[in-house]
């Protein structure tokens, strides 16, 4: 092979493809591949063969808008996944969005998003993880293993604490040094660690004044330098425009400005970037350090051994449906069941209504709430669902009063068409806008209260993607169940949970407070939305998010972290450690009998909290650091055991700019939930 083509040669490894390749690109090709060619692909350099990179919006599936309008399997919310707490269905999901956008022509996938949830209110909490960065990078690397498995880039988002969306192209989050690396940074790193990934977006906002994509100490000096970080960094699309400029946003590392909009992105313009290569701000070895992780991207994707794909239009797979169905299944948490109201009995019922604006409402629509506007090929609604399900058993009928069983699904809608959420002022589970209540809208409140006085037998069910105050008729109702927005099979998935074929098994992945007032995040208009005519949103609350808060202030929440109810019972016993000392980088084991004491098949997750009992800074009472997910038949034990190691019993140093384990006693929880933790033991660590 000539000399000049070698990174053609697939037998050669990456680096060394990636050195003849750039050595080959001149200066205005270095430059065309830094901005994109329009909304979706990167320029093609044909003198040297490469092919346009293209990439499609995710975090729910393969979006409809970005994949040449073809329809594709829309999975549960991310945070439906996340409350599954189950890494190998993070994998799966993964993998069958890898696949997809494959399938359609594309080369990297948006996702998954893993801000951590701040607030109740963020408008894309339904598209992020956790508000605890151990079970968000820990779900979060599973999906990511599942993409790149596939050869497809995911693009891990939005990089960083771009946690709420109120001005959110302006507004400066201001946060002290610890916390950005203890909970922020954290969750990134601990992905980047585990899964190596291949694309990272940067989000729009400033950081302490500096907005994401010119920040040279997030880009660089931690994404780089400290956490090893291998991958290209896109912008957010348009997030560039207003930073201060090319040789700002080059020196920091952006590799990639998207989309190619003259109106969106005109950063990396080509006129712009010679103008400061000419005018010596940058120079050629700035170009090519972010030229090359880049061309790494494009190698690892095997975009050059590609033919030319022909994208398929729809995507009509059954097994990617079945995940998403039970991805649906394992995350419904029960939040109530009053004397065992559920599951139901079909035999024991003639006539179930099946009301709420929820019940029939389709979620799978292009832009529908956002850049996760996946549009399934077709979509089974909780009315669907149970209708087909209870067909010939018992009658549907339409009056509450004339229902044995009456199942009421409200919940919370995307708004619309995202663009117009801006105009329209719509509030809901969207991108572009924060909701401003933590309530259910008034006619909601009102049909459920509505509802009971007809008919007490009323079960409640939750279609939505952010926490819900359900405080004024929670007492009313015997059963209540958070479905998320459980995607195209949550009908099915609904059905089978209430009827009992399935044991529900999901646990909260955030704390619902009893008022809004009693969440961290809204102890003053500064810390959420922020302070709009500053433009800066103050994380006030520190490392004290989510569960943090509410233990070490002992502030009772109304369902805790990790917390969801069961068809059937559990015993946890036996706690035990295999070194009482541990040293330096030791690495030990935490094991726990787990026993099904109940009557049904089911499923139970194991979480460990460590805290740190002679800490010399404030740390809180107790963190996750493990969780595992065990599925047991009726009497069945089982032992399940968690390997760690020093970094989980670290804390951030600002006076030493790192993260360290201090000598001194820690004692290891092991439990159902943050605030459900029988078993401890003690360990000693020795520096």
């Amino acid at each position: 092979m000539n000399k000049k083509q070698k990174y053609l040669d697939s037998e050669l490894d990456i680096e060394t493809r990636v050195d003849y390749l750039l050595n080959r690109l001149n200066v205005d090709e270095k430059v065309r591949l830094i901005r994109g060619k329009d909304f979706w692909t990167t320029e093609a350099i044909e003198r040297l063969k490469v092919p346009k990179f293209g990439m499609t919006d995710g975090p729910l599936g393969v979006a409809y808008h970005s994949s040449n309008k073809g329809k594709t399997t829309r999975f549960p919310a991310t945070i439906a996944l996340a409350a599954t707490w189950n890494k190998e269905l993070a994998f799966k999901m993964g993998k069958a969005m890898g696949k997809e956008t494959k399938l359609v022509g594309r080369h990297q996938i948006l996702a998954p998003g893993v801000n951590i949830i701040r607030s109740p209110l963020c408008g894309r909490n339904f598209e992020y993880l956790s508000e605890d960065p151990i079970l968000s990078s820990d779900l979060g690397a599973e999906i990511i293993k599942g993409i790149q498995s596939e050869e497809i880039a995911c693009c891990v988002k939005h990089y960083v604490t771009n946690n709420s969306e109120t001005k959110r192209m302006s507004i400066s989050t201001e946060i002290d040094e610890r916390t950005l690396q203890e909970i922020y940074i954290k969750n990134f790193g601990r992905i980047i660690r585990k899964a190596n990934p291949w694309g990272l977006m940067v989000c729009y906002n400033r950081v302490n004044g500096v907005y994401g994509a010119e920040n040279k100490y997030l880009l660089k000096e931690i994404l780089r330098d400290q956490l090893g970080f291998t991958g290209h960094v896109v912008s957010d699309w348009g997030a560039a425009q207003r930073t201060s400029g090319a040789s700002a946003c080059i020196k920091a590392g952006l590799n990639l400005e998207m989309p190619g909009s003259f109106i969106l992105s005109r950063t990396y313009r080509k006129k712009k970037v010679k103008k400061a290569l000419n005018e010596g701000k940058i120079n050629e070895d700035d170009i090519n350090h972010i030229v090359r992780p880049l061309l790494r991207t494009f190698f690892r994707v095997g975009l050059f051994e590609q033919e030319n794909p022909n994208p398929q239009g729809n995507i009509d797979i059954p097994e990617h449906q079945q995940i998403a169905q039970q991805i649906a299944e394992e995350g419904m948490v029960l939040l109530k069941n009053q004397n065992n109201f559920l599951p139901l009995n079909l035999e024991k019922i003639k006539k179930i209504a099946i009301l709420g604006p929820n019940a029939s409402r389709v979620f799978g629509k292009p832009y529908y709430g956002g850049s996760s506007a996946v549009k399934p090929p077709f979509e089974i609604t909780p009315y669907k669902g149970l209708n087909q399900y209870i067909s010939g058993k018992a009658e549907v009928v339409s009056n509450p009063e004339d229902a044995d069983i009456v199942l009421l699904v409200v919940g919370l809608n995307h708004g619309g068409h995202f663009l117009l959420n801006y105009l329209l002022n719509k509030e809901g589970d969207t991108e572009g806008k924060d909701r401003t209540s933590y309530k259910l809208p008034e006619e909601q409140e009102q049909l459920i209260h509505e509802t009971l006085k007809k008919n007490p037998n009323t079960i409640v069910i939750l279609i939505a993607g952010s926490p819900i105050d359900v405080s004024d008729w929670y007492d009313d109702v015997p059963a209540l169940l958070n479905a998320w927005y459980p995607g195209m099979m949550g009908g099915n998935a609904l059905a089978r949970v209430l009827f009992g074929e399935v044991s529900p098994s999901g646990k909260l992945p955030l704390t619902y407070p009893k008022s809004l007032e009693d969440h961290p995040a809204h102890k003053s208009p500064r810390r959420f939305p922020g302070n709009l005519d500053e433009l800066k949103i103050y994380y006030e609350e520190g490392i004290y998010v989510g569960y943090r808060y509410f233990d070490r202030n002992e502030i009772e929440p109304f369902f805790p972290f990790g917390f969801g109810l069961s068809y059937t019972e559990f015993e946890i016993s036996s706690i035990r450690i295999d070194k009482k000392d541990i040293h330096n980088e030791d690495q030990f084991e935490v094991s726990v009998d787990v026993k099904n004491i109940g009557k049904r098949n089911g499923a139970e997750v194991i979480q460990i909290y460590i805290q740190d009992n002679e800490s010399s800074v404030d740390r809180p009472p107790r963190e996750l650091q493990a969780f595992e997910k065990l599925f047991l038949n009726p009497g069945e034990k089982k032992t399940v055991s968690f390997q760690l190691d020093k970094s989980s019993l670290e804390f951030y140093s600002e006076k030493e700019h790192k993260f360290k384990a201090e000598p001194g006693k820690f004692t290891i929880w092991a439990g159902t939930s943050s605030r459900e933790l029988p078993l401890s033991i003690d360990i000693n660590y020795k520096s």
